[in-house]
């Protein structure tokens, strides 16, 4: 379970790192968030493409895509801090109980780009997937390490405003712990 959270931390700081650098890396693919923003319906937010979507949102598409492509969620994975709530959403499968995580995975990150979120960067290797999607001002990042011995299928979004940067910012400023 300890090395669980472990991962779920380490990933939530590659997405860090990887909304706040150019680089790229995988496949990029450019364009505008508001291709999807009509097909939202639902979530709370406008049509517009200034659209804004709330952690509350996010999290909402986050379950209903992974629970209907045949994921439960393992609340153990989340680490959010407090601070960073409205800012950072973390949501982990429990692909043990999964009957093909790699397939609920797929299904998961299809039903959310069906749902307006974009995919721009896709990488593999050694048998892990990760897509990095965006909508509005939120950045996720779809991780699929099911291959393996250790089963774990993550999805980890943050806003990245700039309201949301600073919280973020001062949230990992912080000592562990605190």
């Amino acid at each position: 379970m300890r090395k669980a959270k472990w991962v779920a931390a380490a990933a939530g700081v590659v997405l860090l790192v990887a909304g706040c650098g150019s680089e790229g890396g995988g496949t990029d693919k450019g364009g505008s968030s508001s291709a999807g923003s009509a097909a939202t319906g639902g979530s709370g937010a406008g049509g517009s493409s200034d659209e804004k979507l709330d952690a509350a949102a996010v999290t909402k598409e986050l379950t209903d895509a992974a629970t209907e492509a045949g994921f439960t969620q393992d609340s153990s994975g989340e680490a959010v801090p407090a601070e960073a709530k409205e800012c950072m959403v973390s949501w982990t499968a429990d692909a043990e109980k999964a009957a093909d995580p790699a397939k609920s995975y797929a299904g998961t990150v299809s039903t959310l780009t069906g749902t307006g979120w974009t995919e721009e960067r896709s990488s593999g290797a050694g048998g892990s997937t990760i897509k990095s999607l965006k909508k509005s001002t939120w950045k996720l990042q779809a991780s699929n390490h099911s291959a393996g011995p250790l089963k774990l299928v993550m999805f980890v979004a943050v806003d990245s405003s700039p309201e949301c940067a600073a919280a973020l910012a001062a949230s990992n400023a912080k000592p562990q712990g605190s």
